[in-house]
């Protein structure tokens, strides 16, 4: 179980968490998983998601690609989540740093989540650090952006499904660069 660290209630009641722990054992609806464009799940988060979920998931994985074609930043995949305790994962390709318009993917990649989230009709949705680890993308400048996004997508979806909105961060780098920048924001 997850350590909510932060929390902010936006005036239509939805809600945005910080929390330290591990991503694949929340108890969410789904979970974003931050992958590549071919869905192949190998190793950070997309690995362990596997490895705990079962192999059906790089199955499905693996015909979502075959039958649409490799995931772009602001359209993610989903597939059902296994033996995890959530029904959903859904599988954002965040940008790698130094390719070229990282904000905006990044950006895009957040809220065609959150999209998909709405459209399977969740109420709550974990997401990682998006690009942070092998990707590269600086931790306070995707924070930023991450935050920006939920933000953007609650002040335009005041009747969504979507109620609540979890960033799950496993490493202490990590939590706090994303706590530092909340509450620069909040303060």
């Amino acid at each position: 179980m997850s350590q909510i660290l932060q929390q902010h209630t936006f005036p239509s009641g939805q809600t945005l968490q910080i929390a330290q722990g591990d991503l694949t054992t929340e108890t969410v609806g789904a979970i974003v998983n931050a992958a590549n464009s071919r869905l192949q799940h190998g190793g950070g988060v997309a690995g362990a998601i596997v490895r705990r979920g079962g192999y059906v998931i790089q199955q499905e994985s693996d015909a979502w690609v075959r039958q649409r074609g490799p995931v772009s930043h602001g359209e993610p995949a989903y597939t059902r989540a296994g033996s995890l305790p959530f029904k959903y994962v859904i599988h954002a390709v965040g940008p790698v740093w130094g390719e070229g318009d990282e904000d905006n993917k990044l950006m895009m990649a957040v809220g065609g989540s959150l999209r998909v989230a709405e459209q399977l009709g969740l109420e709550s949705i974990a997401f990682p650090a998006i690009s942070t680890g092998i990707f590269g993308f600086p931790k306070e400048r995707a924070a930023r952006i991450i935050f920006a996004a939920i933000e953007a997508y609650f002040a335009e979806n005041h009747a969504s499904s979507l109620k609540q909105v979890r960033l799950t961060l496993f490493d202490q780098p990590t939590i706090t660069a994303f706590l530092a920048v909340w509450n620069s924001r909040n303060s």
